[in-house]
């Protein structure tokens, strides 16, 4: 893997990170004022927005970064300026378009959510407020997305993990002051409390709009100087350009739907199936629980799936556009190994220490502490079907092979939706995790079969990797259970948020160090990451 590529992954993973812890830290004074009925309002409105912003945005930020990618690779930098400019402009319009289409159907969305008129005191109409105040988001966001797509079409990743992080924090901060006031201070009740809550959602925007601005004006040297084309300009018309952008970009619409399109799935069946299964005083809180508060602990391993996602596609782009395939599959197999490497240990490590986790960050007397435990510790291990799936379809997208990453996803999909409803009625919130992961692996091993055909890529040594950090990832979880057990004589995690923690950093060190070590003695260090990360362990060690 190059260096640029390992760079850029370092920095997207680190702004993402950054953005996810505090997209996960935030939850906990979140979840305290507004409890698990605040956090389903919270999730009515959200998911309903997540889904209209993938489809105002039609998969152009991710396209620009191909079609950036592809021009500037052959010295045709004029016309990746036009294309900018072109499509700021769609932006713009598609993102009014949205807002207008989502503020109009709130009711119906409302009244399909909460599976009838009324559901554990809210009603269409709250729901509908909710929803309203989210959509104002749409107006500003499609276009800081496709500004981030052109940097990182220049392989230029800082200002994409830098705006994330500054519109994380500026959306939390005026997420938790806008609530604390309307509920502690102004007595506005918990409707108007979530109203704000989902429209600091613009307020994020365009913090990290600014954001983007500057980073342009700092670097807005470094890419005039770009301008002086090393080839002819290819002077392709708007309606060429759109044509060539929306080939990349219809497929980015339907794989980056694919973890919000489950959500939604949940969110539009969930209340139904549990009410029809007789469940319907539990239905409202399980919904927070299994669509909002345990995802966002899952979604951390994620991260770095999604990072390496954005920054593969151009560079994968660029090697098959030079037919460069030695360079195309090293870069997938080690993509792979680290995620691989990465996210098994850590959704199982979570899995494993589901209780102190949740109980840490939600508290032990709120949130249905005893069912969010559960749900954590069939969820966690669901983060590296998500890892793999984010991985595969870019790894599709960037040999061209778009349309395989639709219908991977599609058919995962159909599954969830034909599962979905059986096996909640069946087995509650764990039936919601298991239609998810039936849907994924279906639609992973799709995916998996269309990289060999079209890549030409060998899954051999792959599989060999997987089986042994399959093998150092049980024994880690093994000693974790056991440093868990011990500790459990002088400690108990039901004890409080603090306890909690320190279960957490000791056992989580304990098997890290374990795991790390063994890895080290058995060479996969080296083998994936190279002679650096080895040579650290040995300067250590001397």
């Amino acid at each position: 893997m190059s260096s640029k590529l390992l760079r850029g992954t370092f920095i997207l993973t680190l702004g993402t990170y950054i953005s996810r812890i505090l997209g996960m830290i935030y939850l906990i004074p979140f979840g305290a004022m507004v409890g698990a009925t605040g956090g389903a309002l919270f999730q009515y409105g959200y998911n309903q927005y997540t889904i209209f912003l993938s489809i105002a945005t039609m998969g152009f930020p991710a396209a620009v970064s191909k079609f950036v990618s592809k021009y500037n690779s052959i010295g045709d930098y004029d016309t990746t300026r036009r294309m900018l400019r072109a499509g700021m402009s769609m932006m713009l319009v598609t993102g009014i378009i949205a807002f207008s289409l989502l503020y109009v159907t709130a009711p119906f969305f409302a009244e399909t959510a909460l599976g009838g008129t009324e559901n554990n005191g809210l009603t269409i109409e709250h729901v509908v407020y909710v929803i309203r105040m989210v959509s104002l988001a749409l107006l500003v966001v499609p276009v800081l997305a496709l500004v981030r797509g052109f940097f990182q079409g220049h392989q230029m990743m800082g200002p994409t993990a830098v705006s994330q992080v500054v519109e994380q924090l500026a959306r939390i901060v005026f997420l938790l002051t806008a609530t604390y006031l309307v509920m502690k201070v102004l007595n506005g009740g918990l409707v108007v409390a979530i109203g704000y809550a989902t429209f600091a959602a613009l307020i994020g925007a365009f913090a990290g709009l600014f954001t983007l601005y500057f980073s342009w004006q700092k670097r807005k040297g470094h890419l005039i100087s770009m301008k002086p084309n090393l080839v002819p300009p290819s002077n392709i018309t708007y309606r060429q350009m759109f044509k060539e952008l929306f080939s990349y970009a219809a497929p980015y619409v339907f794989v980056g739907l694919a973890i919000p399109l489950y959500q939604y799935i949940d969110t539009n069946t969930f209340n139904k199936a549990m009410i029809e299964a007789g469940y319907q005083s539990l239905s409202q809180d399980l919904l927070a629980i299994v669509t909002l508060y345990v995802p966002k602990l899952v979604m951390i391993p994620v991260s770095l799936a999604t990072a390496f996602g954005l920054t593969l596609i151009p560079v994968i782009t660029e090697n098959f556009t030079n037919r460069d395939f030695p360079a195309l599959n090293k870069q997938i197999d080690q993509a792979m190994q680290i995620i691989l490497f990465i996210v098994l240990p850590a959704s199982v490590g979570m899995s494993l220490l589901a209780g102190p986790f949740y109980t840490f960050f939600y508290g032990s007397e709120s949130l249905l502490p005893d069912v969010g435990q559960d749900i954590l510790f069939w969820y966690s291990p669901v983060a590296l079907l998500f890892s793999l799936f984010t991985v595969n379809a870019a790894i599709l997208q960037g040999i061209n092979k778009q349309k395989f990453a639709v219908v991977s996803l599609l058919i995962g999909v159909i599954i969830k939706v034909v599962l979905n409803v059986p096996l909640i009625k069946l087995f509650q919130g764990e039936g919601s995790i298991l239609a998810t992961a039936l849907g994924y692996t279906a639609s992973l091993l799709y995916g998996f079969i269309m990289i060999r055909r079209h890549a030409g890529y060998s899954y051999k040594k792959l599989f060999k990797r997987f089986l042994l950090m399959a093998i150092l990832t049980a024994v880690m979880g093994v000693i974790v259970l056991i440093a868990k057990a011990v500790l459990g004589l002088f400690i108990s995690y039901e004890g409080g948020q603090i306890r909690s923690a320190v279960i957490i950093a000791i056992t989580s060190a304990i098997g890290g160090i374990v795991y790390l070590y063994l890895a080290h003695r058995l060479k996969l260090l080296e083998k994936i990451f190279g002679q650096r990360l080895s040579r650290f362990f040995k300067r250590k060690a001397s």
